[in-house]
């Protein structure tokens, strides 16, 4: 039996489509009320809509990195559920493919901005607003790009090692609050984010994988409910690969 999410809130952060979105949807199929967030006002209003309309999602525009919108979102989803139990900091950007020698220097520290420090960000307004009182649980979404060289996409992955560090530290320090922080680190999943790495050859690139083919939200997304649940309440610190068998062999 899996774990109902009945009467807890949940925000998941770059949620209007892909893996976020998939999350939430998890989410709320096991009862769970969520506030999604991503830049878009248009697609994000879709994503409330499909997942239940505003009795069970908001939405919430705007950067993940901008202080103001983390705040607009912690602020009304406690007026609009009464509580904040779960946050799944899932928004992630990888603007530049190349060597990490010659990434822009603006572009890595925006990297560094929304990878890693937005997610400590939302980490400490969650904990301000709820669950420094009263417990939780969070996942961060990083990637197998940050645990193994990554050519190509090289200061993603930096940012992505970084994210789990910083989900083992939090770990360590929150625990004594009832606060339990994890995260998954995804291979290849099919979605418009990761199209480049894949689009056109999905057969040659899933060849790499044991299991035969590439990710799908849903995959990721039952990782994340299990680490978010109690099911997971003596597991904090610790990083999930998700990923098909790929770093088994050293695919990519």
């Amino acid at each position: 039996m899996v774990h109902s999410f009945k009467g807890r809130v949940a925000v998941v952060t770059g949620s209007s489509r892909g893996i976020g979105l998939g999350i939430a949807r998890e989410l709320v199929a096991r009862g769970a009320k969520v506030c999604l967030t991503a830049r878009t006002p248009e697609p994000l209003a879709e994503a409330v809509q499909d997942l239940g309309g505003p009795e069970v999602a908001i939405g919430v525009a705007g950067r993940s990195d901008d202080p103001a919108h983390q705040e607009e979102a912690v602020t009304r989803t406690l007026e609009a559920f009464g509580r904040l139990d779960h946050l799944v900091n899932n928004t992630g950007i990888n603007p530049v493919y190349g060597p990490v020698l010659t990434v822009d220097e603006a572009a890595a520290a925006k990297i560094l901005a929304v990878n890693v420090l937005a997610p400590l960000a939302w980490t400490r307004r969650a904990h301000a607003a709820w669950m420094g009182e009263h417990g939780g649980s969070v996942v961060n979404v990083a990637s197998v790009a940050g645990i193994r060289a990554s050519l190509g996409i090289g200061m993603y992955g930096v940012s992505k090692a970084a994210l789990i560090r910083l989900t083992a530290e939090l770990a360590a320090e929150l625990g004594g609050q009832g606060i339990r922080v994890n995260a998954v680190a995804p291979a290849v999943v099919k979605t418009k984010f990761a199209e480049a790495l894949y689009e056109g050859r999905v057969e040659q690139v899933a060849a790499a994988y044991p299991l035969g083919r590439l990710g799908v939200p849903e995959d990721v997304a039952g990782a994340v409910a299990f680490l978010l649940s109690p099911d997971a309440a003596w597991i904090t610190g610790q990083t999930v690969v998700v990923d098909g068998g790929v770093t088994l062999g050293g695919g990519l």
